[in-house]
């Protein structure tokens, strides 16, 4: 089967360099991903497309395929498409016909050509021939060339023959990598989450930076979506994954500034702490998710001073948006239950915080400050690879995975309902309880505690993260399970 990627339409009109350059980032990023999924799978890229190419008839294979392209950035969208050599016109009808007679039953159609090459026929003489065969002899409702139920599309190219069996959409925007890199602010929260995938979507290669204000299970939570936005929408680049603990900045800020600042001065901190980080990094942006007036530290006033403790470029591709497009965007890149179910930790909560902090007052406030104790902030940050997380050795040292199921234990299937639906948990003679990880907190509190519960997920990441978290809570009772050695 053969796909070919159409390129997002701001790459098309680059110059002859920059576009080519595009393209053959958008093909290492494609063989990167899909090989993945498939070693046989040949992609090739070309002047005005990608083409991805793959020998097998496994329809799983294929599924997997559709997916992937479907979240990589840089593709407007992409046609599946038969190929053949190039025949005359009725050997041309007899071949659509067999791939869209079952399709056109009881459909109006419009047939479209796209010709490259010399050719002693015109696109519009084919569009009628085949229109016209398919209207004959086939159960189609008719012709409709301006609002038809199917458009039958074909391109012929040289002395080759396509005809589009279907098309997919993509996500838009530039590949992956093709623009410099960036550092988002990650919270985990909805504002934060979806900056980071507009960064990612634009092409940059987006690494992330959390403040911990003292919640362990809001560190675990944040890894969390941080992972799955990377293996959604960036894991054809490595990226980075960076904690610094925040806890004694925000008691220090509690004791040093007034609390109608206590907000301004936090955000200033962080720009202070990501500038460093960054630097590096060999980094030149900052990604925050600030949308103006949203709260009272991101009026503009605010803003412009939180900005000028920091050199860094600051990137806010939020900042016009309303609260509820947000949320309707995580909901599209499948990250809304990440941030619904996020552990909230606030470590300043200014009473009548102002909304238009003056830099006089702000800089006698943070006058105050001991900066030695954001220096030792920095010292602590703990910086991995974003696909190590599983690994990393403060979420798993204490968590268990079993390969069998005992007498006394219950598998808890923490996947969302769409993946359990989609690739349901066989387990005959076990227990299994569906309950996913967005409920499983709430949910645990009311199991049989004499029982023990195996937590399951595909890849192992989300159970043993669940895991660790409800073990930090005081629950004994809790180990991963992990059939068979795919995990």
């Amino acid at each position: 089967m053969k796909f070919i990627v159409k390129l997002f339409p701001e790459i098309a009109v680059k110059s002859r360099p920059v576009r080519k350059r595009l393209i053959a980032r958008l093909q290492t990023n494609l063989n990167v991903i899909l090989q993945r999924i498939e070693s046989s799978v040949k992609v090739s890229g070309h002047w005005d497309k990608v083409e991805v190419y793959y020998g097998g008839e496994d329809m799983e294979v294929r599924e997997q395929l559709i997916d992937a392209m479907k979240r990589t950035p840089g593709i407007a969208h992409f046609i599946e498409v038969k190929e053949f050599p190039l025949g005359d016109f009725d050997e041309v009808f007899q071949l659509t016909k067999q791939l869209y007679a079952d399709t056109l039953q009881g459909k109006t159609f419009k047939v479209r050509v796209k010709r490259t090459g010399k050719h002693e026929f015109t696109s519009v003489e084919l569009e009628r021939y085949v229109g016209g065969g398919l209207n004959q002899h086939t159960a189609a409702a008719g012709v409709d060339v301006r609002k038809p139920d199917v458009f039958v599309d074909l391109e012929v190219r040289d002395q080759q023959l396509f005809i589009v069996t279907e098309r997919h959409p993509g996500l838009g925007g530039f590949p992956l990598g093709s623009q410099e890199a960036a550092l988002s602010l990650i919270s985990g929260g909805f504002d934060s989450i979806v900056a980071s995938y507009m960064t990612m979507r634009r092409g940059c290669k987006t690494h992330f930076l959390f403040f911990n204000l003292g919640g362990r299970a809001h560190e675990i939570g944040v890894k969390q979506v941080s992972l799955h936005l990377w293996q959604k929408y960036g894991s054809s680049a490595r990226v980075k994954f960076i904690t610094v603990p925040f806890e004694e900045v925000v008691g220090e800020i509690l004791q040093s500034v007034h609390h109608s600042h206590m907000g301004v001065v936090l955000k200033r901190m962080m720009m202070r702490a990501g500038e460093r980080v960054a630097e590096r990094m060999k980094i030149d942006a900052l990604v925050t998710g600030e949308s103006v007036a949203q709260v009272s530290s991101q009026t503009l006033p605010n803003l412009r001073l939180i900005d000028g403790a920091t050199d860094a470029l600051v990137i806010r591709p939020l900042i016009t948006m309303d609260k509820q497009d947000i949320v309707d965007i995580t909901k599209q890149i499948g990250a809304y239950e990440f941030a619904a179910a996020m552990p909230e930790f606030c470590g300043v909560i200014s009473d009548r915080p102002t909304t238009c902090a003056k830099r006089d007052r702000v800089e006698e406030e943070e006058a105050n400050f001991d900066y030695e104790v954001l220096d030792r902030a920095l010292e602590k940050a703990q910086m991995i690879s974003i696909d190590d997380i599983v690994e990393d050795v403060n979420v798993n040292t204490e968590i268990e995975a079993l390969t069998k199921v005992s007498e006394n234990q219950i598998i808890i299937d923490v996947r969302s309902p769409q993946e359990a639906e989609r690739k349901p948990l066989n387990m005959p003679g076990c227990e299994v309880l569906a309950i996913p990880f967005f409920r499983l907190e709430t949910a645990f509190e009311r199991l049989d505690h004499m029982r023990e519960y195996l937590l399951y997920c595909d890849k192992g990441v989300m159970s043993q993260l669940h895991a660790q978290t409800l073990q930090d809570k005081g629950y004994a009772n809790v180990r991963v399970f992990r059939p068979g050695s795919s995990d």
